[in-house]
């Protein structure tokens, strides 16, 4: 039987035994009798709780805080209020595990991503095994409506995928013989064979999860304020009680102790903090579990509470603001052919992944003949040098060329200039463009909106290229020809003790600039290890305007916490000095204690229902 089932028919129980209790005419130790049965009933594990905490150096908590308040309730014959504290108590907790419960259980039916099962084919028979027996090289089978199980490389067959699980977005992906897949995505359509790339621990469903679990250890410093609070709050409460039960009789006479017993028994019910010690918190989780709906995973409290402090955000250009689909839109012969100028282009580019190699290669119709280059060298932020049948060639950024002093002109353009040169000759360049991401243009007078003071663009391309996206976009401030360290140093420039700046790129090649940030934003992280290592926040598709949304979300999370703080200590604070001066009966105690923990509860549960910004 359930906890909450338990409780429900202890409270019903309890409550028969103690009204019983008043119906019984004057007969005051019949009516102790039945109501410590059903106090003892409804509050034993509150008992044995306290005494274990006590055993272990922890005395100071809300349990007992109940049993010093229930005794006290008893010790001056208000068996009533005696009982009904206890009930009220354990139905406000058990309300509280109900909210924890519901907050738990939305992220965990989110992040409910690994299927139980996958269908692993050995010479061409099918057998059901445990995803996390699955080894690199395997072969599964993964049927239409099936969730994929570990990330792989599709061998037969072609479908749609469900990718809403990791991005938020419900765009179908569609892939082919060849293409990778991810764990966590579901197949809609076809029949596919997959080989297994990543075992289960190592693939991308198994790490998302893993950091949405770890996600609370991270915890904000208003979150550990709290908790510093109630654990001096306390003791200063019982101690503020025992000096008002024992002080003023002192001076006004002993007829005086029963009043002011009740006075401190009140007194402590009204100063439980369970209020703030679970409203704060689970308005943390719930902010974690919203954010991770749209496909926003955040690593812990204390970075929603940093993104909503954001005054500064840095972008990365390529990827980020631009889609990264470049594209070779001139080439120039100055002292070689165009096509010559091309094909060494290619060469240069053959070994990378770059978008823009892939753009060159995508331009260069022919086969690379990879065997007649040699003395291939990466120049970090030039570009690339190589010997193709024993002549050197030179292909990279103007840089590269002044260092070998060549003479050439520098072509003043809006885009990425690739220069190639042979035997120390100016061959010719390239023009390689991007294009702005259509939601990049709302999302700056978004993030105005939520009072981000300056925006800056730190880039590796051309000043022209640079200030040519600043300017469309509307950003404060733009910096080219950075190289990678360069854009660590100029980060550093604008980190302010003062102010919180965030930083987006794309996680891959922005892993230095997203660990220096206050806030480490990751953008289209689908699948990327570097992103979710590096980054504080990870953002799971492609769509910048999420940017806004996260920290739109994380100014709600953090208003929300700030009410609660001020509704339960206000209320608290009000009635306290009502109990101290006999002016606050038990049931308002109750009421400042229960029902304030309540409210704050529902209005923590809020942060779970989040909508994108605008």
């Amino acid at each position: 039987m359930k906890a909450e089932k338990i409780l429900i028919i202890r409270v019903i129980i309890s409550l028969i035994i103690f009204t019983i209790s008043l119906f019984i005419p004057d007969i005051w130790y019949l009516e102790l009798t039945l109501s410590l049965i059903a106090y003892l009933i409804i509050g034993y594990d509150v008992l044995l709780e306290a005494l274990k905490n006590i055993c272990h150096g922890q005395v100071f908590d809300e349990n007992f805080l109940m049993i010093v308040a229930t005794i006290a309730a008893f010790a001056t014959q208000q068996f009533s209020e005696g009982v009904m504290v206890m009930v009220l108590f354990q139905i406000g907790e058990g309300f509280q595990r109900y909210a924890v419960n519901k907050s738990r259980k939305s992220i965990t039916d989110l992040m409910d991503i690994t299927p139980d099962y996958a269908n692993k084919e050995v010479d061409g028979t099918i057998t059901v095994v445990d995803p996390d027996t699955l080894e690199v090289g395997d072969i599964i089978v993964i049927k239409a409506g099936e969730r994929i199980p570990v990330d792989g490389k599709v061998i037969e067959g072609s479908s749609s995928l469900d990718t809403k699980s990791l991005t938020g977005e419900s765009n179908l992906r569609y892939v082919d013989i060849g293409d990778e897949v991810l764990s966590g995505c579901i197949n809609k359509t076809g029949l596919l064979r997959v080989e297994v790339l990543k075992e289960f621990e190592d693939s991308t469903a198994a790490k998302i999860l893993e950091l949405v679990e770890n996600a609370s250890e991270g915890k904000a410093k208003t979150e550990n304020f709290i908790t510093k609070f109630a654990r001096y709050y306390t003791p200063t409460v019982v101690i503020a009680a025992l000096l008002l039960a024992i002080v003023p009789p002192l001076f006004l006479g002993t007829e005086y102790f029963s009043e002011y017993i009740q006075r401190a028994a009140a007194f402590l019910v009204i100063s439980c903090p369970c209020a703030l010690v679970i409203s704060v918190p689970l308005s943390f989780f719930g902010g974690i579990g919203g954010a991770s709906k749209l496909g926003i995973l955040v690593k812990g409290s204390n970075y929603l509470e940093l993104l909503s402090k954001t005054s500064k955000v840095v972008f990365d250009k390529t990827g980020t603001l631009t889609k990264g689909n470049f594209k070779v839109t001139m080439i120039e012969g100055i002292n070689a052919s165009q096509n010559e100028v091309i094909k060494y282009a290619a060469f240069a580019e053959y070994y990378s992944n770059h978008p823009i190699a892939k753009a060159i290669l995508e331009a260069y119709k022919d086969k690379v003949d990879e065997a007649k280059i040699t003395d291939y060298k990466e120049i970090s932020g030039e570009g690339i040098s190589y010997t193709y049948d024993g002549e050197e060639v030179l292909v990279g950024n103007y840089k590269l060329l002044d260092k070998h002093e060549l003479s050439f002109h520098h072509e003043n353009l809006a885009g990425t200039v690739i220069y190639v040169s042979k035997n120390n000759v100016y061959l010719g360049y390239l023009l390689i463009e991007d294009e702005i991401k259509n939601e990049a243009y709302d999302l700056i007078s978004d993030l105005k909106a939520l009072h981000v003071k300056k925006t800056i663009m730190l880039s590796g391309d051309n000043e022209n290229v640079a200030k040519s996206v600043a300017a469309k976009l509307n950003l404060d401030e733009a910096y080219a020809n950075l190289l990678p360290e360069d854009k660590v140093n100029k980060l550093k420039e604008n980190l302010d003790k003062n102010s919180v700046l965030a930083y987006v790129g794309d996680g891959i090649n922005d892993a230095p600039v997203l660990m220096q940030a206050d806030v480490g934003i990751a953008m289209g992280a689908l699948g990327s290890d570097a992103a979710i290592e590096a980054a504080d926040i990870v953002i799971m598709d492609d769509n910048i305007k999420k940017v806004a949304t996260s920290i739109s979300l994380a100014k709600r999370v953090m208003l929300i916490v700030y009410e609660n703080i001020i509704f339960a200590l206000g209320i608290k604070f009000a009635v306290l000095i009502l109990g101290a001066f006999g002016l606050a009966s038990m049931w308002l105690a109750i009421f400042a204690d229960v029902g304030v923990a309540m409210l704050a509860i529902l209005n923590a549960m809020r942060a779970l229902y989040v909508k994108k910004f605008r």
